[in-house]
Protein backbone atom coordinates (compact mmCIF):
# COMPACT_ATOMS: atom_id res chain seq x y z
CA UNK A 1 0.00 0.00 0.00
CA UNK A 2 2.33 2.47 0.78
CA UNK A 3 4.31 1.30 -2.07
CA UNK A 4 1.82 2.27 -4.28
CA UNK A 5 1.22 5.99 -2.56
CA UNK A 6 4.53 6.48 -3.53
CA UNK A 7 4.44 5.15 -7.01
CA UNK A 8 1.57 7.94 -6.92
CA UNK A 9 3.16 11.09 -5.42
CA UNK A 10 6.26 10.76 -8.01
CA UNK A 11 3.98 10.03 -11.03
CA UNK A 12 2.35 13.23 -9.82
CA UNK A 13 5.48 15.24 -9.50
CA UNK A 14 6.93 14.05 -12.82
CA UNK A 15 3.25 14.88 -14.62
CA UNK A 16 3.89 18.90 -12.70
CA UNK A 17 7.14 18.98 -14.20
CA UNK A 18 6.18 18.12 -17.63
CA UNK A 19 3.83 20.86 -17.05
CA UNK A 20 5.71 23.22 -15.69
CA UNK A 21 8.35 22.35 -18.64
CA UNK A 22 5.79 22.56 -21.57
CA UNK A 23 4.18 25.69 -19.81
CA UNK A 24 7.55 27.69 -19.19
CA UNK A 25 8.78 30.74 -21.68
CA UNK A 26 11.33 33.03 -21.80
CA UNK A 27 11.03 36.35 -23.60
CA UNK A 28 14.07 38.30 -23.99
CA UNK A 29 14.24 41.97 -23.31
CA UNK A 30 13.71 43.58 -27.00
CA UNK A 31 10.67 41.28 -27.53
CA UNK A 32 7.43 41.18 -26.25
CA UNK A 33 4.80 38.23 -26.09
CA UNK A 34 1.15 38.33 -27.63
CA UNK A 35 -0.65 35.25 -26.01
CA UNK A 36 -4.03 33.58 -27.74
CA UNK A 37 -5.88 31.58 -25.69
CA UNK A 38 -7.94 29.58 -28.01
CA UNK A 39 -7.62 31.80 -30.95
CA UNK A 40 -8.55 34.86 -28.59
CA UNK A 41 -6.29 37.48 -27.22
CA UNK A 42 -5.73 37.01 -23.54
CA UNK A 43 -4.41 39.50 -21.10
CA UNK A 44 -2.19 42.16 -22.13
CA UNK A 45 0.96 41.23 -23.64
CA UNK A 46 3.67 39.83 -21.83
CA UNK A 47 6.81 41.64 -20.84
CA UNK A 48 10.13 40.46 -21.04
CA UNK A 49 11.34 37.44 -18.34
CA UNK A 50 9.67 34.02 -17.75
CA UNK A 51 6.10 33.76 -17.97
CA UNK A 52 3.53 31.12 -18.30
CA UNK A 53 1.52 29.44 -20.43
CA UNK A 54 -1.38 26.56 -20.56
CA UNK A 55 0.21 24.13 -22.75
CA UNK A 56 -1.94 23.13 -25.69
CA UNK A 57 -4.24 26.31 -24.24
CA UNK A 58 -2.62 29.21 -25.19
CA UNK A 59 0.02 30.09 -28.08
CA UNK A 60 2.86 32.71 -27.56
CA UNK A 61 3.60 34.72 -30.07
CA UNK A 62 6.94 36.69 -29.80
CA UNK A 63 6.99 39.82 -31.53
CA UNK A 64 10.64 41.84 -31.78
CA UNK A 65 10.75 45.80 -31.08
CA UNK A 66 13.64 46.58 -32.32
CA UNK A 67 13.95 49.01 -35.67
CA UNK A 68 13.93 46.86 -38.79
CA UNK A 69 16.17 48.24 -41.85
CA UNK A 70 14.14 47.34 -44.65
CA UNK A 71 15.56 47.19 -48.44
CA UNK A 72 12.83 48.78 -51.24
CA UNK A 73 13.70 46.92 -54.40
CA UNK A 74 14.73 49.11 -57.05
CA UNK A 75 11.69 51.17 -58.80
CA UNK A 76 11.79 52.43 -62.30
CA UNK A 77 9.70 55.26 -63.47
CA UNK A 78 9.14 58.24 -65.06
CA UNK A 79 9.34 61.57 -63.40
CA UNK A 80 7.09 64.41 -64.47
CA UNK A 81 9.51 66.14 -66.73
CA UNK A 82 9.54 62.72 -68.81
CA UNK A 83 12.56 61.26 -67.50
CA UNK A 84 12.99 57.31 -66.82
CA UNK A 85 14.80 56.93 -63.54
CA UNK A 86 15.62 53.62 -61.86
CA UNK A 87 15.51 54.12 -57.52
CA UNK A 88 16.09 52.47 -54.61
CA UNK A 89 15.15 53.50 -51.07
CA UNK A 90 15.55 52.11 -47.56
CA UNK A 91 13.24 52.32 -45.00
CA UNK A 92 13.56 52.19 -40.86
CA UNK A 93 10.74 50.93 -38.98
CA UNK A 94 9.73 49.43 -35.55
CA UNK A 95 6.92 47.82 -33.45
CA UNK A 96 5.17 49.98 -30.80
CA UNK A 97 2.07 47.66 -30.45
CA UNK A 98 2.87 44.47 -30.20
CA UNK A 99 -0.54 43.18 -30.10
CA UNK A 100 -2.23 45.35 -33.49
CA UNK A 101 1.21 44.02 -35.23
CA UNK A 102 -0.17 40.37 -34.43
CA UNK A 103 -4.04 40.88 -35.00
CA UNK A 104 -4.17 43.73 -37.62
CA UNK A 105 -1.91 42.66 -40.67
CA UNK A 106 -0.77 39.08 -40.93
CA UNK A 107 3.08 40.13 -41.74
CA UNK A 108 4.11 43.43 -40.86
CA UNK A 109 6.95 43.34 -42.66
CA UNK A 110 5.53 41.88 -46.14
CA UNK A 111 2.93 44.81 -45.53
CA UNK A 112 5.56 47.95 -44.91
CA UNK A 113 7.82 46.74 -47.94
CA UNK A 114 4.96 46.65 -50.06
CA UNK A 115 3.62 50.08 -49.40
CA UNK A 116 7.05 51.33 -49.87
CA UNK A 117 7.36 50.53 -53.24
CA UNK A 118 4.10 51.53 -53.89
CA UNK A 119 4.91 54.75 -52.37
CA UNK A 120 8.55 55.47 -54.01
CA UNK A 121 6.78 54.70 -57.53
CA UNK A 122 3.88 57.71 -56.85
CA UNK A 123 7.15 59.96 -55.13
CA UNK A 124 8.75 59.07 -58.84
CA UNK A 125 6.16 60.37 -60.83
CA UNK A 126 5.29 63.30 -58.93
CA UNK A 127 9.02 64.52 -58.74
CA UNK A 128 11.35 66.11 -61.51
CA UNK A 129 14.67 64.70 -61.88
CA UNK A 130 16.21 67.50 -60.79
CA UNK A 131 14.31 66.96 -57.20
CA UNK A 132 15.36 63.57 -57.22
CA UNK A 133 19.07 64.65 -57.48
CA UNK A 134 19.20 67.22 -55.30
CA UNK A 135 15.86 67.60 -52.94
CA UNK A 136 16.21 64.47 -51.32
CA UNK A 137 15.46 65.44 -47.70
CA UNK A 138 11.90 66.54 -48.78
CA UNK A 139 11.02 64.15 -51.14
CA UNK A 140 12.33 61.37 -48.35
CA UNK A 141 10.16 63.09 -45.44
CA UNK A 142 6.99 63.18 -47.72
CA UNK A 143 7.74 59.51 -48.32
CA UNK A 144 7.55 58.60 -45.18
CA UNK A 145 4.30 60.11 -44.65
CA UNK A 146 2.65 58.00 -47.16
CA UNK A 147 4.19 55.27 -45.69
CA UNK A 148 3.28 55.93 -42.02
CA UNK A 149 -0.31 56.99 -42.46
CA UNK A 150 -1.41 53.08 -42.92
CA UNK A 151 1.03 51.52 -40.68
CA UNK A 152 0.14 53.40 -37.36
CA UNK A 153 -3.01 50.85 -37.47
CA UNK A 154 -0.71 48.03 -37.80
CA UNK A 155 1.21 49.07 -34.99
CA UNK A 156 4.01 50.03 -36.73
CA UNK A 157 6.07 53.45 -36.68
CA UNK A 158 8.06 54.59 -39.76
CA UNK A 159 11.25 55.96 -38.24
CA UNK A 160 13.27 56.99 -41.55
CA UNK A 161 12.88 56.72 -45.08
CA UNK A 162 15.98 57.30 -47.68
CA UNK A 163 16.77 57.28 -50.89
CA UNK A 164 19.68 55.72 -51.28
CA UNK A 165 20.76 56.03 -55.39
CA UNK A 166 18.88 57.31 -58.75
CA UNK A 167 20.39 55.32 -61.71
CA UNK A 168 20.04 57.43 -64.82
CA UNK A 169 20.01 56.37 -68.67
CA UNK A 170 23.37 56.78 -70.21
CA UNK A 171 22.02 59.57 -72.62
CA UNK A 172 20.79 61.23 -70.13
CA UNK A 173 24.44 61.43 -68.23
CA UNK A 174 25.69 62.59 -71.32
CA UNK A 175 23.44 65.41 -71.36
CA UNK A 176 23.66 66.33 -68.24
CA UNK A 177 27.85 66.29 -68.63
CA UNK A 178 27.77 68.17 -71.22
CA UNK A 179 25.14 70.84 -69.63
CA UNK A 180 27.83 71.01 -66.82
CA UNK A 181 30.84 71.67 -69.16
CA UNK A 182 29.05 74.57 -70.85
CA UNK A 183 27.94 75.77 -67.99
CA UNK A 184 31.86 75.95 -66.24
CA UNK A 185 33.01 76.68 -69.71
CA UNK A 186 30.64 79.79 -69.53
CA UNK A 187 32.01 80.92 -66.39
CA UNK A 188 35.20 80.56 -67.00
CA UNK A 189 34.70 83.04 -70.03
CA UNK A 190 32.90 85.31 -67.57
CA UNK A 191 36.11 85.59 -65.24
CA UNK A 192 38.38 86.32 -68.02
CA UNK A 193 36.68 88.84 -69.46
CA UNK A 194 36.48 90.31 -65.94
CA UNK A 195 40.47 89.82 -65.62
CA UNK A 196 40.86 91.40 -68.76
CA UNK A 197 38.44 94.44 -68.02
CA UNK A 198 40.72 94.72 -64.83
CA UNK A 199 44.10 94.85 -66.75
CA UNK A 200 42.68 97.60 -69.88
CA UNK A 201 42.26 99.49 -67.08
CA UNK A 202 45.36 99.59 -65.06
CA UNK A 203 46.81 99.21 -68.19
CA UNK A 204 45.27 102.64 -69.48
CA UNK A 205 46.05 103.96 -65.95
CA UNK A 206 50.41 103.19 -66.92
CA UNK A 207 49.89 104.56 -70.31
CA UNK A 208 48.29 107.88 -68.27
CA UNK A 209 51.65 107.85 -65.92
CA UNK A 210 54.08 107.06 -69.20
CA UNK A 211 52.70 109.71 -70.93
CA UNK A 212 53.37 112.39 -68.09
CA UNK A 213 56.56 110.65 -67.58
CA UNK A 214 58.61 109.81 -70.89
CA UNK A 215 61.64 108.17 -68.82
CA UNK A 216 59.02 105.83 -67.15
CA UNK A 217 58.43 104.36 -70.96
CA UNK A 218 62.21 103.75 -71.35
CA UNK A 219 62.70 102.23 -67.70
CA UNK A 220 59.85 99.78 -68.93
CA UNK A 221 61.77 98.75 -72.34
CA UNK A 222 64.80 98.51 -69.81
CA UNK A 223 63.10 95.92 -67.66
CA UNK A 224 61.17 94.07 -70.31
CA UNK A 225 65.21 93.66 -72.13
CA UNK A 226 66.17 92.26 -68.75
CA UNK A 227 63.47 90.13 -68.71
CA UNK A 228 63.37 88.30 -72.21
CA UNK A 229 67.74 88.56 -70.91
CA UNK A 230 66.96 85.94 -67.98
CA UNK A 231 66.21 83.32 -70.80
CA UNK A 232 68.90 81.13 -72.30
CA UNK A 233 67.74 82.09 -75.76
CA UNK A 234 70.34 83.18 -78.68
CA UNK A 235 68.09 85.44 -80.16
CA UNK A 236 67.24 88.74 -78.16
CA UNK A 237 64.20 90.58 -79.32
CA UNK A 238 64.40 94.31 -78.33
CA UNK A 239 60.96 95.98 -78.35
CA UNK A 240 61.92 99.60 -80.22
CA UNK A 241 59.33 102.61 -79.64
CA UNK A 242 57.32 103.91 -82.67
CA UNK A 243 57.92 107.62 -80.81
CA UNK A 244 61.68 107.16 -81.22
CA UNK A 245 61.24 106.05 -84.63
CA UNK A 246 59.01 108.84 -85.50
CA UNK A 247 61.36 111.82 -83.62
CA UNK A 248 64.26 110.42 -85.79
CA UNK A 249 62.02 110.91 -88.43
CA UNK A 250 60.96 114.55 -87.72
CA UNK A 251 65.33 115.55 -86.58
CA UNK A 252 66.27 114.02 -90.05
CA UNK A 253 63.71 116.23 -92.02
CA UNK A 254 64.36 119.45 -89.81
CA UNK A 255 60.74 119.62 -88.17
CA UNK A 256 60.51 120.39 -84.67
CA UNK A 257 59.78 117.12 -82.49
CA UNK A 258 55.80 117.10 -81.57
CA UNK A 259 54.99 118.35 -78.53
CA UNK A 260 53.97 116.13 -75.72
CA UNK A 261 50.56 116.01 -73.92
CA UNK A 262 51.78 119.16 -71.20
CA UNK A 263 53.41 121.05 -73.81
CA UNK A 264 50.43 121.37 -75.88
CA UNK A 265 48.41 122.92 -73.31
CA UNK A 266 50.83 125.23 -72.59
CA UNK A 267 51.37 126.66 -75.64
CA UNK A 268 49.01 129.66 -76.71
CA UNK A 269 47.30 128.99 -80.05
CA UNK A 270 48.53 129.51 -82.76
CA UNK A 271 46.27 129.26 -85.92
CA UNK A 272 47.48 127.24 -88.44
CA UNK A 273 49.63 128.58 -91.37
CA UNK A 274 48.15 128.85 -94.95
CA UNK A 275 48.71 126.24 -97.63
CA UNK A 276 50.65 127.07 -100.36
CA UNK A 277 49.07 127.79 -103.76
CA UNK A 278 48.84 125.36 -106.41
CA UNK A 279 51.58 126.35 -108.47
CA UNK A 280 54.44 126.90 -106.07
CA UNK A 281 53.75 123.01 -104.98
CA UNK A 282 53.57 122.06 -108.26
CA UNK A 283 56.58 124.18 -109.33
CA UNK A 284 58.59 122.71 -106.15
CA UNK A 285 58.14 119.41 -106.70
CA UNK A 286 60.82 118.75 -109.85
CA UNK A 287 62.91 121.03 -107.29
CA UNK A 288 62.79 118.96 -104.94
CA UNK A 289 63.55 115.85 -106.53
CA UNK A 290 66.40 117.50 -108.56
CA UNK A 291 64.81 117.36 -111.73
CA UNK A 292 64.73 121.09 -112.28
CA UNK A 293 66.43 120.96 -115.59
CA UNK A 294 63.77 117.91 -117.08
CA UNK A 295 61.07 119.75 -115.65
CA UNK A 296 60.97 123.19 -117.10
CA UNK A 297 57.53 125.89 -117.11
CA UNK A 298 57.76 126.97 -120.32
CA UNK A 299 54.12 128.21 -121.14
CA UNK A 300 54.00 130.37 -117.79
CA UNK A 301 51.25 128.13 -116.18
CA UNK A 302 52.61 126.68 -113.59
CA UNK A 303 52.67 123.05 -114.61
CA UNK A 304 55.70 121.33 -115.83
CA UNK A 305 55.80 120.82 -119.35
CA UNK A 306 58.03 117.72 -118.94
CA UNK A 307 56.87 115.36 -121.54
CA UNK A 308 55.53 118.25 -124.09
CA UNK A 309 51.72 117.88 -123.24
CA UNK A 310 50.66 121.31 -122.22
CA UNK A 311 52.58 123.37 -124.75
CA UNK A 312 51.23 126.56 -126.58
CA UNK A 313 50.65 125.94 -129.79
CA UNK A 314 53.85 127.23 -132.18
CA UNK A 315 56.21 127.25 -129.06
CA UNK A 316 59.28 124.97 -129.96
CA UNK A 317 60.65 122.95 -126.75
CA UNK A 318 63.58 122.32 -128.50
CA UNK A 319 66.61 124.25 -131.25
CA UNK A 320 66.97 120.89 -132.88
CA UNK A 321 63.68 119.98 -133.45
CA UNK A 322 61.34 120.81 -136.03
CA UNK A 323 58.32 123.61 -135.56
CA UNK A 324 54.93 122.41 -135.57
CA UNK A 325 54.32 124.92 -137.86
CA UNK A 326 56.22 122.90 -140.24
CA UNK A 327 55.02 119.74 -139.15
CA UNK A 328 51.34 121.36 -139.94
CA UNK A 329 51.92 122.40 -143.59
CA UNK A 330 53.68 118.94 -144.66
CA UNK A 331 50.78 117.23 -143.34
CA UNK A 332 48.26 120.07 -144.83
CA UNK A 333 46.53 120.11 -141.51
CA UNK A 334 46.92 123.83 -140.30
CA UNK A 335 45.06 126.80 -140.69
CA UNK A 336 45.99 128.25 -143.10
CA UNK A 337 47.85 126.49 -145.64
CA UNK A 338 50.65 128.83 -147.33
CA UNK A 339 51.05 129.21 -151.00
CA UNK A 340 53.90 127.97 -152.98
CA UNK A 341 56.47 131.16 -154.32
CA UNK A 342 56.78 131.36 -157.65
CA UNK A 343 60.19 130.09 -159.45
CA UNK A 344 62.81 132.77 -160.15
CA UNK A 345 63.42 133.89 -163.46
Amino acid sequence: MIQEIIVGIVAAGSASLVYVAASARVIKQYERGVVLRLGRLAGEVRRPGFTMVVPFVDRLRKVNMQIVTLSVPAQEGITRDNVTVRVDAVVYFKVVDAANAVIQVEDYRFAVSQMAQTSLRSIIGKSDLDDLLSNREMLNQGMELMIDSPAIGWGVQIDRVEIKDVSLPETMKRSMARQAEADRERRARIINADAELQASKKLAQAAEVMSEQPAALQLRLLQTVVAVAAEKNSTLVLPFPVELLRFLERAQSGQPPMPTEPQRARQPDVPPAEPPTVPDRINGVPEALGLSEAFTDTDGLGIPDAFGILRAPGTPTDPGEPDGSGEAEESGTGPERAEPEAPTG
